[in-house]
């Protein structure tokens, strides 16, 4: 014979769940522990409460083995004997213990819960009397307390703080700041000096920032380009920007275009965040679309969608040179009024290579471009060229010697050096040999195999008979003057006198963007710079959008430097922006035919 043991349950909408154990051997145990064989979660049932014996195929024994007893049909008692033919019902604080007999012969033991049979601590369930539900408020009233909390801490108090501060006998240095709750975070390390002082920008209550606060510190700060223009640009936003300008508008954000557009706060005490690409390209990527006048290209990644670059080039020179942007689509050159080959230069195996040799202790075995060009203090550009400091120690400009003093023309002052040499033969002193015509250095470079190294550079071995000879001499070709400049004779154009075109060396080329030289110092200048394949001066060596992709990506490129629109260019550029031409006229008109079509634009 077994047991059968049958566990009664009730959902939430009252069905019945049965489950049956069946129990093969002699007794069972009753009580709350879980190990029991008909285990009550009751805390009016004892652990270990009860033990079931069977004595017959009829009949059991129920016998208490704690201080507590049990029901048998409503009385309480320690130790019965129950017919399971007959039937009988078991108490056990909350439980109910029906016990029958099958048709099978089997003793069964159905386990009901019924409640707790009264009010006190020790009948109620167990997770009941161990928690603090009845104590505190209903759930409904809980809810309307923490929104209660929440507006008196959040709203109530900082704006009674807020209005504190406004009166003037505001004196307590005890008082709460209350209205700090409102803040996001600190200010930027350029606004840290206000951080105390929200109503410097916040100048009314539950208004954002307008564009007044920030102009009254930022004076000279002016919009990106006319209102009008900005507008036509703007790309007009979808359904769903549409909406969610109306619930800015409806907080009193200012419109499209504001200072806190890109300009965000709050964001940490370092810098300021960079502006995110997408401030840019919302108007940029699609502007020729909205803007068909613009002579600005769509642009709207680096990486993948960037017009080529278009610097300000030379396209004559003169006292008033001419400029005009020209496309590095194609290659481009500059007249800036300077004969000068990189390639001759650079050559490790010329006559330059060798000069630099025989100049111990100043250069290697070969120029380089390091030898010449001279970084700014701040290494972002590059100093101008000069004859004094670059070049006139290979290129002399000695013509006469006065005891033991050498005199030298005076370099970018033409009629001064007319004047020299012609002051030269009205002397009444006999004419002195050449200055440098018995020196044993020769003129670097490709030169006349024997020619000696002096001023004149001319096919003279001596001093020219007379003044003219000597200062046509270092006009035309092979003349000191003549090699390295454009030269103009007399009657040329209407001259009067010989003339050299003005040398015009850009101190930048990209107008509208910014350039850093020491960000890529670890770089080579021939990565960048093709001078040692270049013959000309007029050749533009700049590099293309295709060099700089190299390495540079747009804002989201893992495999290469991230570079947004920010890193090379400023939406408030203006007149002393480094990136601005200074004191220079851009007169496009009558471009010469050498530039090629097309490749030429107004700014």
């Amino acid at each position: 014979m077994t047991f059968l043991v049958r566990q009664v349950s009730y959902t939430a909408d009252h069905r019945e769940i049965v489950r049956a154990t069946t129990v093969d051997q002699p007794s069972l145990t009753v009580g709350r522990a879980a190990e029991n064989d008909i285990s009550l979660p009751d805390l009016a049932v004892d652990p270990h409460h009860a033990r079931i014996e069977r004595r017959d195929d009829r009949r059991i024994a129920v016998i208490a083995t704690s201080t507590l007893g049990f029901e048998v049909d409503g009385r309480t008692m320690r130790r019965a004997e129950i017919n399971a033919a007959k039937g009988a019902e078991l108490g056990f604080g909350g439980h109910r213990i029906t016990v029958m007999r099958d048709g099978d012969g089997n003793i069964v033991f159905t386990v009901t819960r019924v409640g707790a049979v009264s009010d006190t601590a020790g009948e109620r369930d167990e997770a009941t009397a161990y928690s603090l539900k009845g104590l505190l408020p209903g759930r409904r009233m809980t809810a309307w307390l923490l929104v209660a909390a929440v507006l008196i801490g959040f709203l109530a108090l900082p704006i009674r703080a807020f209005l504190e501060h406004e009166r003037p006998d505001h004196r307590t240095i005890y008082a709460v700041k209350a209205d700090h709750v409102w803040t996001s975070g600190p200010l930027s390390a350029a606004h840290h000096g206000l951080e105390g002082n929200c109503k410097a920008c916040h100048a009314e209550a539950f208004v954002s920032v307008r564009d007044t606060a920030c102009i009254a510190c930022h004076k000279t700060v002016h919009d990106h380009a006319p209102p009008a223009r900005l507008a036509g640009a703007r790309a007009r936003p979808g359904l769903g920007g549409q909406i969610l300008a109306g619930i800015a508008r409806a907080f009193n954000k200012p419109g499209p275009g504001a200072c806190v557009d890109c300009h965000r706060e709050h964001q940490g005490a370092g810098p300021m965040p960079a502006t995110p690409q997408a401030f840019c390209t919302d108007c940029h990527a699609t502007l020729k679309s909205r803007l068909a006048d613009t002579k600005i290209g769509n642009a709207g990644d680096f990486g993948t969608a960037h017009p080529q670059f278009r610097p300000l080039v030379t396209v004559r020179p003169g006292a008033m040179p001419v400029l005009a942007r020209v496309s590095l689509d194609r290659p481009v050159v500059e007249r800036n009024g300077l004969k000068f080959p990189h390639r001759l230069h650079l050559d490790v195996l010329g006559g330059v290579a060798r000069m630099a040799q025989t100049l111990k202790g100043q250069f290697g075995k070969a120029l380089v471009c390091a030898d010449c060009h001279t970084p700014t203090a701040d290494g972002t550009r590059f100093l101008p060229i000069t004859m004094e400091r670059n070049c006139q120690m290979c290129h002399s400009l000695g013509f006469d010697r006065i005891g033991g003093t050498v005199r030298t023309l005076r370099h970018g002052d033409v009629p001064q050096v007319i004047a020299d040499l012609r002051a030269m033969y009205r002397s009444t002193s006999p004419p002195a040999p050449p200055e440098l015509g018995n020196a044993a250095r020769r003129r670097p470079g490709l030169y006349a195999q024997g020619q000696v190294y002096h001023a004149y550079f001319g096919a003279l071995a001596a001093r020219p008979a007379s003044a003219d000879a000597a200062i046509s001499a270092i006009f035309t070709k092979g003349g000191a003057c003549y090699d390295c400049h454009v030269v103009t004779p007399p009657g040329v154009g209407g001259a009067a006198d010989w003339t050299v075109l003005p040398v015009n060396q850009p101190a930048r080329y990209m107008m509208h963007g910014w350039f850093d030289h020491a960000a890529h110092k670890t770089e080579k200048c021939e990565t960048c710079h093709a001078a040692r394949q270049s013959a000309s001066a007029e050749d533009l060596l700049l590099p293309g959008v295709q060099t700089c992709r190299i390495c540079h990506g747009g804002e989201g490129a893992a495999a290469k430097v991230p570079s947004s629109c920010a890193m090379c260019h400023s939406y408030h550029a203006d007149t002393n922006a480094p990136w601005k031409p200074i004191n220079r006229r851009e007169r496009i008109r009558g471009l010469p035919s050498a530039v090629a079509a097309g490749s030429v634009a107004a700014r």
